[in-house]
């Protein structure tokens, strides 16, 4: 027997929109998700629509089998070590230091010993090129199963990149686009030697910081010379003890490392839940600090625009909300959302057609979209006189290098128009329209792929530990370079392949890929899913829809 939604979905708690989810058949749960978030209060302008598809036990299963059977190994290889029968490469204690305190955790060097060893040919290829939409390898071997490694002087060259996070293509080198920056360099040089607060105070800095606001849309901006840092040294000069930072628990390192040096109290919610997030909300606002219930003196919320192992976009609209209802601050961090998302590449404000002056703090790096380095924070111009004075990284840390200013403004100009050209607009839209292409064919194909539709992070999920190696073996042979990633960077059922869409790649790049897809996908047994997405999927826009017994 079936039946339909009797209430609106405004009137649904969180529990009971879980109970619905699950409910529900595999092949409806994203149209439902979708639906309810696309009518929920009106904060969404337009469909929501993220897949997280979970694999079948079987898949659970064999996974842990995987790692339970080279944890056997290993501890059998160790044993063999232990008494000479097998030489160990890796660093060990010497024997004079026995008795001190150990220098090297058991486990993290079994880890390495045993597991990482087999599959360590796959990470930190070295390139010998232009890492642009295709880019040339060293080849390298390994004579001793990748304990070291040795270049045979051959070069694989025409390698798709399907890796790197240039998402608008703006890392080439094409002279006419560089001529500005070489100018810069001949009049600047290539590095300052000082702190803005002391002599590395260029006008290329000011006039950069300047063009970064007017393209946020906020009062005012400042400019890090590293992303990484951009959040490791802010965090802490924005909050202190006595406040609390509510983080999502897929936030990158460097938002978890700027948390932990500001001495604040920490509390984690769940990945992109609006009721975890509120729930710590209400019980900060209601309880107050630990022992002496006062009033925490300020409440930080902290997210990222796009999450780069997920591939899927803030809820923005829904923590703007809450941010308002429990008068809390806002931290976004944009590193692969600003440039990637929104119909100009103003990331996911733009995206989700929100006012950027509902975000206390704004921040963003210039290593993806923009084909530099460095990163910045924006927003209203107290704030950013304020860290001008207190932050870490704008006191101690050297000014960026002029010519990595000069490639920002040039690609920031570029997208904004202001060169005079549509190059920049035509890239933010060539991305969307590859993005939307390359997962709607990966969903056609039977891949578990996960976040956003309109995300260019793609994560395509391999699971078991053999087949990360041989999938990125099997890619390399076919000339594509990709990232793959597992335990302990992901869950440890949860191993992966990580696409980097980019508005550089062609059709019949995208296409070649693809083809390579779909032929391991059968051979590596990948495709998981238990639905396949319609190509058209306005056939599923219904207003109601049945729910399956």
């Amino acid at each position: 027997m079936s039946r339909g939604l009797a209430r609106s979905e405004e009137e649904l708690t969180g529990e009971e929109v879980t109970v619905l989810r699950e409910s529900l058949a595999p092949r409806w749960r994203d149209v439902f998700l979708q639906h309810l978030h696309h009518t929920k209060g009106g904060l969404y302008k337009r469909p929501f629509t993220e897949s997280f598809e979970q694999a079948p036990l079987y898949v659970a299963v064999l996974t842990y089998m995987g790692f339970g059977v080279v944890t056997l190994f290993g501890y059998f290889r160790d044993f063999l070590r232990a008494w000479g029968f097998e030489k160990c490469n890796l660093a060990q204690e010497r024997e004079e230091q026995k008795d001190f305190v150990p220098l090297y955790q058991d486990f993290e060097n079994f880890y390495t010993r045993n597991l990482y060893m087999r599959v360590r040919d796959n990470w930190n290829r070295p390139i010998c090129s232009l890492p642009g939409p295709q880019f040339d390898l060293m080849e390298r071997v390994s004579d001793d199963y990748n304990w070291t490694f040795r270049h045979t002087g051959k070069v694989i060259d025409g390698v798709i990149n399907m890796g790197s996070y240039n998402y608008l293509g703006f890392a080439e080198n094409d002279p006419t686009f560089l001529t500005s920056v070489e100018e810069s360099n001949e009049k600047y040089g290539s590095g300052v030697c000082s702190t803005r607060q002391e002599m590395g105070n260029l006008d290329i800095h000011e006039e950069l910081e300047k063009l970064v606001a007017t393209f946020l849309g906020v009062e005012s901006a400042m400019t890090f010379g590293m992303g990484f840092a951009t959040n490791a040294m802010n965090i802490p000069a924005l909050v202190g003890k006595g406040c609390l930072i509510l983080s999502d628990e897929l936030n990158h390192t460097s938002l978890v490392l700027g948390a932990r040096l500001s001495g604040s109290t920490i509390r984690v919610f769940k990945h992109n839940n609006m009721q975890s997030l509120e729930k710590l909300l209400r019980d900060a606002v209601v309880h107050g600090q630990p022992r002496s219930h006062r009033p925490w003196k300020k409440i930080l919320i902290i997210v990222e625009g796009i999450y780069s192992m997920e591939g899927s976009i803030v809820r923005l609209p829904e923590i703007i909300a809450l941010k308002k209802k429990y008068k809390a601050y806002l931290y976004l961090d944009e590193a692969h959302s600003i440039g990637a998302v929104g119909p100009t590449g103003r990331g996911v404000v733009e995206f989700f057609e929100l006012d950027p002056r509902d975000i206390d703090v704004l921040m963003g790096t210039f290593t993806k979209s923009f084909g530099s380095s460095g990163g910045y924070i924006a927003g209203k111009k107290e704030l950013v006189d304020f860290l001008r004075l207190h932050s870490h990284s704008a006191v101690y840390a050297t000014s960026m290098s002029p010519p990595v200013a000069e490639q920002i403004l040039r690609s920031m100009k570029c997208i904004m128009g202001l060169d005079g050209t549509t190059i920049g607009i035509q890239r933010v839209r060539r991305l969307a329209e590859n993005t939307r292409y390359f997962r709607q064919r990966l969903n056609e194909m039977g891949f578990i792929i996960y976040g956003h539709e309109e995300s260019p992070v793609v994560p395509l999920l391999l699971f078991m530990p053999g087949k990360v190696g041989a999938f990125a073996r099997e890619m390399l042979k076919r000339k594509i370079g990709v990232v793959v990633v597992g335990f302990p960077a992901t869950p440890i059922t949860e191993a992966r392949a990580r696409f980097c869409v980019s508005a550089a790649h062609t059709t019949p790049m995208l296409d070649k890929v693809l083809n390579a897809l779909d032929e391991l996908g059968d051979h590596l047994v990948l495709k998981y899913s238990r639905h396949t997405r319609s190509s058209r999927p306005e056939l599923y826009d219904e207003t109601s829809f049945e729910m399956d017994d």
